[in-house]
């Protein structure tokens, strides 16, 4: 299985946090315990002072927020912001269907040199959300993701900066070239490799065994998810005949429903936080 120590360097223990909480700790009856917390993080080699520091920033960021248990024990649920975000993120992240071709989005802002850091932070947060670039604040999507985008700048407050509208690409270039210089294809490619080569040889041992036991099944999940989460962010899913031949997204996202199939459940009983089974979430 994994190797912790090599995987630490590779996952923030804020991430793996919100991975937590997104997998299992939204599930749970109540509010997560801090010693519960530490117990799950230690399983993929994160310390307790780096548990302790990293809650303190999501609970400034306005994502966790302190709680008591039934017990009495000090823990940390989730605010309605970060539930939100995790619901918006549960379509693209456990997405099974192939994307199909629906037409585009176009997101036009225009931010006054007054408010030039909303440019910024606009800009941030189109491209964090998938868009590319198809002109000077012009950017571009697959038109499936308008509803998450709008979520996500009325969160921030900039939707009265931001016109969108929906349409299809007439030329005159081929779709397939524009697409090339809206987005940069060779560098989600690579990422989609980072997560085969991490990530695929875990699959290959999992299928070479005929038991799941717990401890391994949540440490194997939690660390694919946290990688993988963030790729359907970076690739937006763009329809297969618009991308290269042998597209590695194909596989990465293979990859990662089999060890979600293989170990979430599995990988459950040792969180042991849900007071009911969490839905598969696929589409």
């Amino acid at each position: 299985m994994i190797n912790v120590s090599d995987q630490h360097a590779q996952h923030a223990p804020r991430s793996l946090i919100v991975t937590l909480y997104g997998a299992y700790g939204r599930f749970a009856p109540g509010p997560v315990p801090v010693a519960e917390l530490i117990r799950l993080l230690a399983a993929v080699g994160v310390d307790a002072p780096s548990v302790r520091s990293s809650v303190s920033r999501l609970k400034r960021r306005g994502l966790l927020l302190p709680a008591r248990t039934a017990e009495g024990a000090a823990g940390y649920a989730l605010s309605p912001e970060a539930r939100e975000l995790m619901e918006d993120g549960d379509r693209r992240i456990y997405a099974t269907a192939p994307c199909e071709d629906e037409g585009w989005v176009l997101a036009v802002f225009s931010v006054p040199e007054s408010q030039r850091q909303k440019r910024h932070v606009l800009r941030s947060r189109l491209a964090g959300l998938g868009f590319g670039t198809a002109a000077p604040g012009v950017w571009i999507a697959p038109a499936r993701l308008y509803d998450e985008t709008r979520h996500a700048l009325g969160r921030l407050g900039l939707d009265a900066y931001v016109d969108f509208f929906r349409g299809e690409h007439l030329g005159f270039t081929p779709t397939a070239d524009a697409v090339a210089r809206w987005w940069d294809l060779a560098a989600i490619a690579k990422e989609h490799e980072a997560f085969l080569d991490r990530h695929a040889p875990v699959l290959r041992a999992w299928e070479d065994r005929d038991d799941t036991p717990p401890e391994d099944a949540y440490r194997d999940y939690l660390l694919a998810l946290d990688s993988w989460r963030h790729l359907p962010y970076t690739d937006p899913g763009l329809p297969a005949r618009l991308l290269p031949e042998d597209w590695p997204g194909t596989r990465s996202a293979a990859v990662f429903r089999a060890l979600h199939e293989r170990l979430r459940d599995a990988g459950a009983l040792y969180a042991a936080l849900e007071g009911r089974r969490a839905p598969d979430t696929g589409e």
